[in-house]
């Protein structure tokens, strides 16, 4: 009897490289590695969207849709080449209007997508309806997703199989069109037996004929037993990467599932591992001058407890050795145990798993449930929809203190929708006035990516990729091969600095005489009054008051940026500001005086 044959989608060069480098891998590094994935016969990729999209534009000086058209000319117009959408937030971490989430599968089908994997954190039915009607309008295959992990020890109320086929029914009884079905475990934390009758249980619900498929990743180290117990159960496809971005916090590695259906009667995708061994010295080279972080390649019996997952683990771990905070890591995870229990049990994947680090990183730093980080305070009061369970009083209560915001139980896109920075017109507006192409491709990267996308279609962004040799350029790497514009201090005075390679002529100018409109210029403290420090290693963000502004004690002043997150800086004390000693977009370190309240 033939074997079953198991449709295995390669994540490499998307999952992979968000769940390793935390998806800062250049185009032309990898490209040779995609030809050797063709040569080795796969025809199943996941090849953008997801944290892969806004990535290329914040790190890399690089356009996805530049990427993706490339990756579909080396792998030729046949393969199924697969994005992943995180439903009505699409590839941004807020949500999208619906103007904007018709925009993304209208640009997605245009550059080369054939599948987009559709998905919501919150396994809310409402959110996936109207992404799904726009990826089947542009001739898209929809992959419908419900999301899986397992609650911490202790934890009731959802994500049990019960829970799952509720949420299946639901899509089913909505007519939602689909092609297939996704089970996604971002945390991989879904133990085998929970996977099998879950599978089981779905395959009963849809019949014979519907295409099912698990997603895991290893992380939590169970990730090939739950893949065997999928197969047992009926799937038809499972997803697997190749080192060195396989394993770890990424998915499985095909040589070991290889491996590990020896004797069964599954045919992997007719993979040979002649061919895989052949592609995967490809991909290693390709990737030798890369820093792999070493929990990248480790399983964690932790995970459970939080749970993390690995496409955001890395990410954040490389922003906490960026901001000097990475010795706070065990703290973080362990205190997102009751982040998850008090949030209402989304599932932790993107941007819920965001939003719960974000706020076990807030109780950390700054004590439990001093600060709100916004994400999370917008979740548990219904701006992102519906939470499998109701979330904490106390804490809904707190976060409409901390943000200013009523609980709501309105259809999420109804609120975008009004947001006039959800408005495609609005962007094309801005555009005009930079003087960039209106074309709906920049339309969707600025609305997307935000100012962020602005400075990179303005040709501004920087480059920031983590690789072991010399030439390594980023944020937080050695000064040796840095070129830009910095601030330095020389006893106690800030001074504007050009950097040139080579014999090029350096210009110094005091700070104060190169500031702008968009970057006050700072101004020296004369050592009265009581100082406003940072909390936390950060970018200033926005400044929120001017010299001589009089403000009340606990008033908001300023907000940074850190771990993707807003911080506030509020004044300690009633009084005048006195002095500014940064500008916008300034990089400043944990106890560093913001301004000064006299």
């Amino acid at each position: 009897m033939a074997k079953k044959y198991i449709d295995v989608m390669d994540t490499t060069f998307r999952d992979g490289f968000q769940s390793v480098f935390g998806g800062r891998v250049l185009m032309d590094d990898f490209f040779p590695a995609v030809e050797a994935a063709k040569d080795a016969g796969i025809t199943h990729f996941e090849f953008g969207g997801g944290a892969r999209f806004q990535s290329l534009f914040f790190y890399l000086q690089e356009n996805a849709f530049e990427m993706m058209d490339k990756f579909r000319d080396i792998v030729g117009p046949d393969a199924n080449l697969q994005t992943l959408a995180r439903g009505i937030n699409t590839v941004m971490l807020d949500t999208g209007s619906r103007e904007l989430i018709d925009l993304h599968a209208k640009m997605f089908a245009k550059h080369g997508t054939t599948t987009i994997r559709n998905f919501d954190a919150l396994n809310d039915v409402q959110n996936l309806e109207y992404s799904a009607e726009c990826i089947k309008k542009y001739g898209l295959n929809h992959e419908v997703v419900v999301t899986l992990m397992d609650l911490p020890p202790g934890c009731t109320g959802a994500h049990d199989v019960a829970f799952y086929e509720k949420t299946l029914r639901g899509i089913l009884d909505s007519g939602i069109p689909y092609d297939s079905i996704c089970f996604k475990d971002a945390s991989g934390t879904s133990s085998p037996q929970k996977v099998y009758e879950t599978i089981q249980m779905a395959r009963k619900l849809v019949g014979d004929e519907s295409h099912i498929r698990l997603h895991t990743h290893e992380t939590a180290g169970v990730s090939v037993a739950c893949y065997l117990a999928a197969l047992e159960a009926g799937a038809d496809g499972i997803d697997l990467a190749a080192s060195p971005v396989s394993g770890g916090t990424s998915q499985p590695d095909i040589l070991t599932m290889l491996h590990a259906v020896k004797g069964k009667n599954y045919d992997l995708g007719g993979l040979e591992i002649d061919k895989i061994l052949k592609y995967q010295e490809v991909l290693n080279d390709q990737l030798k001058d890369y820093f792999i972080p070493p929990e990248a390649t480790q399983v964690s019996p932790l995970i459970p407890f939080s749970p993390m997952p690995g496409g955001a683990l890395t990410a954040n771990t490389q922003m906490m050795r960026d901001n000097g905070t990475l010795d706070k890591f065990p703290e973080v995870i362990k205190a997102m145990r009751e982040v998850v229990e008090k949030g209402g049990y989304g599932t932790s994947v993107t941007p819920v798993s965001q939003f719960y680090w974000q706020q076990a990183y807030a109780n950390v730093m700054f004590g439990p449930w001093k600060q709100i980080a916004p994400g999370y305070g917008k979740m548990v009061l219904g701006y992102f929809g519906k939470t499998p369970v109701e979330p904490d009083a106390e804490i809904v209560a707190l976060a409409a203190e901390k943000l200013k915001l009523e609980p709501t139980k309105e259809n999420p896109l109804d609120i975008a929708d009004r947001d006039d920075k959800k408005k495609v017109s609005v962007w094309k507006q801005r555009l005009e006035i930079e003087g960039i192409e209106t074309s709906e491709e920049n339309i969707f990267i600025a609305a997307a990516c935000d100012e962020k996308g602005i400075a990179f279609l303005k040709g501004d962004s920087p480059l920031n990729v983590r690789k072991n040799d010399e030439t390594t350029q980023g944020e937080n790497n050695s000064m040796s091969n840095a070129t830009g514009n910095y601030t330095v201090v020389v006893d106690g005075q800030k001074f504007n600095v050009s950097i040139a390679e080579g014999n090029a002529d350096i210009q110094v100018t005091p700070a104060a005489a190169a500031s702008n409109e968009a970057t006050p210029a700072p101004v020296a403290s004369n050592g009265e009054g009581t100082d406003v420090s940072a909390a936390v290693n950060g970018a200033v963000w926005k400044i929120l008051v001017k010299v001589g502004d009089k403000v009340e004690q606990d008033q908001q002043i300023m907000i940074l940026e850190a771990m993707k997150m807003e911080i506030d800086i509020n004044a300690p004390v009633a009084g005048t500001v006195t002095s500014i000693l940064v500008g916008q977009n300034d990089a400043v370190d944990e106890g560093q005086t913001l301004a000064v309240i006299g």
